[in-house]
């Protein structure tokens, strides 16, 4: 039986929120896809799971027999998010920017589940697993764009996810979702309404992860 890891982190609520709009989208495509599938979900914003802590990232290199009390109980919170991570068949990650970067909650996570000698390393224990992005933005950082260089989701993430934890990693990228960001926009000046006309092009963000989740078959 096929299963799904969802995650959201944009702190705003339902159709409020780009990236979770998509990822309903996907998950929505997917679920009929598989209807005897399992979604496992974790919505960052409503439920943030613990920043790590010295407990936590010690344990991790520790032997069972020699963790502490606050170890065990920090390190078996965290081997859960790895587990949920391990027994997925796909995962699906909304990703909004804030501040040119990914949400700190977001970060804990990945935090959390990125362990050296078992989700990192020679054999990531998820390796090959194909992961979705949902990396909206307010405004543009596309290549040729004025802030290209304030990109650090998209860099970051293929540098944790893919490099690092081993993923099949993809985007979806919905740009410029605030009409009135026109000042990071590319060459907004005189594009009139542009930023408002991509708004109104927010289906084809949609369909584009419906496909998506349709090439997702295991």
């Amino acid at each position: 039986m096929a299963t799904l890891l969802h995650i959201d982190s944009s702190v705003f609520p339902g159709e409020a929120s780009s990236s979770r709009s998509v990822t309903d989208a996907f998950r929505r495509a997917w679920e009929e896809q598989h209807p005897q599938g399992t979604v496992i979900y974790r919505d960052l914003a409503a439920a943030p799971v613990p920043h790590i802590t010295a407990d936590a990232w010690s344990a991790g290199y520790a032997a069972p027999c020699e963790h502490t009390p606050e170890q065990s109980a920090a390190f078996a919170a965290r081997v859960k998010l790895i587990e949920e991570l391990e027994q997925a068949d796909a995962v699906l990650i909304g990703a909004p920017m804030y501040n040119f970067s990914i949400p700190s909650t977001l970060k804990a996570w990945l935090d959390n589940v990125l362990l050296l000698g078992r989700t990192a390393g020679e054999t990531p224990s998820a390796q090959g697993t194909p992961v979705i992005v949902v990396a909206s933005r307010g405004g543009s950082y596309a290549a040729g764009t004025p802030r290209k260089d304030y990109e650090f989701v998209q860099n970051y993430l293929e540098a944790v996810l893919k490099n690092t934890l081993g993923l099949d990693l993809d985007f979806i990228v919905p740009e410029l979702t605030i009409p009135d960001l026109a000042w990071v926009s590319p060459a907004s000046a005189g594009e009139g309404n542009a930023s408002s006309a991509r708004r109104r092009e927010a289906p084809e963000f949609t369909a584009l992860s419906v496909a998506f989740a349709m090439l997702i078959t295991h």
